[in-house]
């Protein structure tokens, strides 16, 4: 059986823009909860979904322990050997405390990227497989989180474009998110129970084409 680590934010955690227990898409309605079923029994998906994780910085608000690259050394240890590390973040270095560009986002990401490539957590020591995907654009409207998000809107949509430069430079598989589904309407950022089908199925593909 084959093992891939889904590492992201808050909607890899499956915050929920409809009714749901807790806040929370249930475990089949979560892109990685699509993903595993697409994938089927060869593989094991883990999900490390985290409410305002960020790629590389402590959130002096909602708590240093949502820096990404702290974490992450350890969750790979935790779940080795693996197979492949799907990556999604950079939603909440968007953030107006943060101050970032896209750039700098992107740069972030790339950071992770690199420490999973030299952790040695994939089979016999060596590298798994890296996915790193960009987060899909905010919608033109952030009904309930404006002020957080300030000025966050268009370097949303510049995303994309850094985030497949830093996967070529460091030579691992690339996707955007927004190739397939959009945010909610309902707060502009998070995932409707559709998007996450979506984009679980698409990277199913991904996963599948792996080597």
């Amino acid at each position: 059986m084959k093992t891939v680590l889904c590492y992201g934010d808050s909607n890899t955690w499956g915050y929920a823009t409809e009714p749901r227990p807790d806040n929370r898409y249930g475990p089949g309605e979560r892109w990685t909860g699509v993903l595993a079923h697409a994938l089927g029994r060869g593989w094991r998906v883990i999900e490390e979904g985290l409410n305002g994780r960020t790629t590389v910085s402590d959130d002096p608000v909602e708590g240093l322990w949502k820096n990404g690259a702290t974490y992450l050394l350890a969750c790979l240890n935790s779940h080795m050997p693996l197979d492949a590390v799907v990556i999604m973040l950079g939603t909440n270095d968007l953030k107006a405390r943060f101050g970032k560009s896209a750039w700098e986002v992107a740069q972030g990401a790339g950071v992770l990227v690199r420490l999973v490539r030299t952790a040695a957590v994939g089979r016999n020591g060596g590298a798994p497989e890296i996915v790193l995907v960009a987060p899909a654009p905010f919608r033109d409207r952030l009904p309930l989180h404006a002020d957080m998000f300030a000025g966050a809107i268009p370097k949303s949509k510049e995303l994309a474009r850094h985030y497949k430069a830093v996967a070529e430079l460091e030579d691992v598989h690339f996707f955007d998110a927004g190739s397939v589904m959009k945010s909610s309407k309902v707060d502009g950022f998070h995932l409707d129970p559709d998007a996450h089908a979506s984009l679980g199925k698409a990277l199913a593909s991904v996963v599948k084409q792996l080597g």
